[in-house]
């Protein structure tokens, strides 16, 4: 298929080789989350298809990245180094790097994902249907005056649940927590790295106390469980702790039936108060 016909993010996160044998993506400005500053789970999925390229297996199913900095949309190279692989597993150390240097160093493992029922799992939280929650898309007039909306809100139809969205009018909670169905605008259908992407999407647990500032992220796990299944997926993040100018978040992820098909834990640096 032409790259032109691909899914915008098929397009963005696309990874070639070049005749010399390197690897080279063209990062997209369009999935920032604000500042031209580049999503983190974004990233993450550029560096997954990298990972595949010269894994032996089709998914990613454990990523573990450090953030050194933010990188510059444009030109990126990625270096795979290869670990040990057998049949069920292979491991492999990714940098990608843009024209100022490394900006991420990530640990990736694939695997053969599948639908397995699971033997047990923690029950899906309540959530109303998607047509009774807030898209972050449709709300984009309730930003500051002077904000530019993330590309990444256009990108990811993200729907919050209004038990969660209190602080988009002006009511924010007492607990760090967000909950909302997400998909890609253009319909394209989740996948584990699409999961890699959702796994970073939802606005910092700190918005939900009205610190609405950036969160960066400093260092992001990612469990891939298993192949989603088509339509919404259910993402609910939630902190433990914000203190010293540190905050957790560990985020779940649905599909549509129910199943758990991912899970992430990071730590990022707290909103600035002002």
């Amino acid at each position: 298929m032409p790259q032109t016909d691909l899914p915008a993010f098929d397009r963005a996160t696309a990874v070639t080789r070049t005749e010399a044998g390197g690897l080279v993506a063209e990062l997209d400005p369009g999935w920032d989350v604000g500042g031209g500053i580049l999503n983190g789970g974004y990233l993450l999925s550029v560096v997954g298809r990298a990972a595949l390229l010269e894994s032996p297996h089709p998914h990613p199913v454990a990523v573990s990245a450090s953030y050194l900095r933010a990188p510059a949309a444009g030109p990126a190279t990625l270096t795979v180094v290869p670990g040990a692989a057998g049949r069920t597993l292979a491991h492999s150390l990714v940098t990608l790097a843009d024209a100022a240097g490394p900006a991420l160093t990530v640990t990736v493992t694939t695997a053969t994902l599948g639908t397995d029922a699971p033997q047990w799992s923690e029950p899906t939280p309540d959530a109303p249907p998607v047509e009774e929650c807030v898209s972050i898309a449709e709300h984009r007039d309730l930003a500051p005056p002077g904000v530019p909306v993330p590309g990444l809100s256009l990108r990811v139809d993200t729907r919050l649940d209004p038990a969660t969205a209190g602080w988009a009018f002006g009511r924010p909670s007492r607990e760090p927590r967000l909950r909302a169905w997400m998909r890609f605008t253009d319909g394209r259908e989740p996948d584990p790295l699409a999961l890699l992407t959702f796994a970073d999407a939802l606005p910092p647990t700190s918005f939900a106390l009205g610190d609405l500032g950036w969160a960066p992220t400093v260092q992001l796990q990612v469990l891939v469980r298993a192949l989603p299944a088509p339509g919404w997926c259910l993402v609910e993040a939630r902190s433990s702790e914000i203190a010293g100018g540190w905050l957790d978040e560990d985020y779940r992820i649905w599909d549509s039936t129910g199943r758990l098909v991912a899970q992430s834990r990071q730590l990022a640096r707290s909103p600035r108060r002002r």
